[in-house]
């Protein structure tokens, strides 16, 4: 009897330290209780919660499916709890099964429909997101959560007059409903609304004067405005809130780049790139401030930067946006790294077979590496693909003036100027091609054999 007794105490201390944050300590107290009788589902659910506001969301989610499989009428929050943390960790379709588990055991389960609002709109299955709101404000007409659920779908569509509204319905049912204001901010500066926008961040601000992540939307919107002297005033207080948040050091690298100050970019993008190492975002942006910069040790830096983000994508970690391996590929090729660039490219190829963009930046890295024949056709390709796309045009171009077939040469430089009849790149060679003959053309072509992307978009 003692040693049950002994178990309950251990988790009314761990009530007790979970209200004060001390989320270690609380952990230990409800292990020990479970040590002694590991079939009390309840007590396997406070586990998770603390584990999950300790930031430990895998411990969290086994310590909620093993409250799952004891049962003892927790089925369904056990379901909802390993929902949220897997949309926490962007697995909304592993949360799906587990949120239809929930509504066949409780078909009146608001914060189910709730959920999946979330789980159809990050799907793009915007109807069926619809569909739960209105199930969700049937049950409870004055759920400020599915109100901003829903309103997070319409921002994605941008539908913001219906987003506003909604935004505006949870704010009036809950005004203390995290970050309402900020999302309306949000919806607004999309309008163009940008006054009224930064007057919502403000009064965000004002209900939650700690939220650091507020005060960087707002540093984005003034920067927007072209306030940068007071967006980089938001941003620096952001980081007083938290020293290490990621997107208040890019966004003052970003300002510092514009500024012409690059060794204050690449000390943010440095950070960056230390805070989120499998990012690979801010790792670019010290590669190109280096880049910029300008001198040989530089150079140097950004070559071993870029090489480290090919190798990334190499590896196939993560799934890796299509406009990622783009701004590899046109990293390497300003590095003059045409090698490394075609590996970047092929992954791009890879990723989307009929793209005329993947093949055009192959193209560029085929021809910057020497090899004539086989950049003409894959600049070929890119035009197949793409009939109006002149950057491959002037590439084949210059391809076909690196054989001394001058007249295949106009005839692509006759295209793109058709397509394009500013194009200066094009203007340029047909100038060359009217005031030089055949023999002297090679010449001069050393100013427009360099494909690189200035020429080539």
């Amino acid at each position: 009897m003692n040693e049950w007794q002994d178990a309950e105490q251990h988790v009314e201390r761990a009530h007790e330290l979970y209200e004060l944050g001390r989320w270690d300590e609380a952990e230990s107290a409800l292990r020990k209780a479970i040590e002694v009788n590991p079939y009390q589902a309840e007590w396997h659910i406070n586990l998770g919660l603390t584990l999950a506001a300790a930031g430990r969301g895998e411990a969290a989610r086994k310590a909620f499916e093993r409250a799952h499989e004891l049962g003892d009428g927790l089925e369904v929050q056990a379901c909802l709890e390993i929902s949220a943390l897997l949309l926490d960790a962007d697995r909304p379709e592993d949360a799906r099964p587990w949120l239809e588990e929930a509504l066949r055991r409780d078909s009146s389960s608001v914060d189910a429909h709730v959920q999946l609002i979330d789980v159809h709109a990050l799907a793009s299955r915007h109807e069926e997101a619809e569909l739960h709101f209105y199930l969700a404000i049937q049950l409870d007409p004055e759920n400020a959560s599915a109100f901003s659920t829903l309103a997070e779908s319409l921002i994605d569509r941008r539908k913001l007059e219906r987003a506003i509204w909604c935004l505006q319905q949870a704010s009036k049912i809950d005004p203390s409903l995290p970050r309402v204001y900020a999302r309306m901010a949000y919806a607004c500066s999309l309008m163009g609304r940008h006054e009224r926008s930064r007057q919502l961040y403000l009064r965000e601000i004002r209900l939650n004067p700690g939220d650091a992540d507020t005060i960087v939307d707002l540093g984005r919107l003034l920067v927007d405005m072209h306030r940068t002297t007071e967006a980089s005033e938001k941003f620096r207080r952001a980081l007083e809130l938290v020293p290490d948040h990621l997107e208040a050091h890019l966004s003052l690298g970003e300002l510092a780049a514009g500024d012409g100050d690059q060794p204050a970019a690449a000390q943010h993008y440095r950070v960056v790139a230390k805070l989120d190492p499998r990012d690979g975002g801010g790792r670019r942006r010290l590669a190109r401030t280096h880049l910029d910069q300008g001198t040989p040790r530089d150079v140097r830096l950004s070559q071993v930067l870029a090489r480290q983000e090919l190798a990334d994508a190499r590896r196939g970690d993560e799934a890796l946006d299509f406009e990622d391996l783009r701004e590899r590929a046109e990293l390497l090729l300003d590095l003059g790294l045409a090698r490394e660039a075609e590996s970047a490219c092929q992954l791009m190829i890879d990723s989307r077979p009929a793209d005329a963009t993947a093949h055009h930046l192959m193209s560029v890295a085929i021809l910057a590496s020497g090899r004539t024949l086989a950049g003409i056709t894959a600049a070929r390709r890119a035009i197949r693909l793409r009939r109006d796309f002149v950057a491959p045009m002037h590439n084949l171009a210059v391809a076909y003036l690196r054989r001394g077939e001058v007249l295949r040469a106009r005839y692509w430089v006759r295209e793109g100027l058709a397509i394009e009849p500013e194009d200066p790149g094009l203007r340029r060679l047909r100038a060359l091609l009217r005031l030089e003959g055949v023999r002297s053309l090679g010449v001069r072509l050393s100013l427009v054999l360099r494909p690189s992307r200035k020429n080539a978009y």
